[in-house]
């Protein structure tokens, strides 16, 4: 299992599971790799896989009522990476999930999820507490873009992903801020002149 020790340290940090019970789980795990710009799921189709990323970055984004390209998330490693309501529901999905850099995987399909949802009560609870983070997340997301100026989210941003620059251009990063590129420009030369 030490081809897949990441992924074991990464359940164990986020549910009380015994060491042999996250063996059992993570042996269901499939490896994937994915090419830079390569699409892990399109915008009308089922997410089928669960992904835990283990190296690289992915993008999701939308195609909004204007056909602009938004961003909607950034992804790096040890995340887990996929539609959630897409996987769950059986629904096409609106995002598009695209490799950023080369990426390497751990992928579970929809059905060996609830296989394993239902015969190991453990794996049930942890995919629990990862929803909970899922929906927490994302309402942070939603009150820091009500509460928070353009210059504050970036500022968060780069704290919580300073490398984030290397890998997706300043137009994406932008509309993942909800800002144009002209303003995000202004933002990060003001950013630069002030005392760290």
């Amino acid at each position: 299992m030490k081809d897949k020790e990441s992924l074991f340290k990464f359940i164990q940090s986020n549910a009380v599971i015994s060491e042999a019970i996250i063996n059992e789980i993570v042996k269901h795990f499939e490896v994937k790799n994915v090419r830079k710009d390569d699409f892990i799921l399109s915008a009308g189709k089922i997410c089928n896989e669960y992904m835990f990323l283990e190296e690289g970055y992915i993008r999701t984004y939308i195609y909004d009522y204007n056909g602009c390209d938004v961003t909607t998330n950034f992804y790096f490693k040890n995340q887990p990476v996929f539609d959630a309501s897409s996987f769950f529901f059986r629904s096409t999905s609106k995002e598009n999930i695209q490799a950023l850099t080369d990426c390497k995987g751990w992928i579970l399909s929809y059905d060996t999820i609830n296989n394993l949802f239902h015969s190991i009560p453990e794996f049930r609870e942890f995919g629990r507490l990862m929803l909970v983070k899922e929906f927490c997340t994302l309402k942070e997301r939603m009150l820091s873009a009500l509460t928070e100026t353009a210059e504050e989210r970036y500022l968060t941003l780069i704290q919580n992903n300073p490398d984030i620059f290397q890998y997706s251009s300043l137009k994406n990063i932008a509309s993942y801020l909800g800002i144009t590129d002209t303003s995000f420009s202004r933002i990060r030369k003001n950013a630069f002149k002030k005392p760290h």
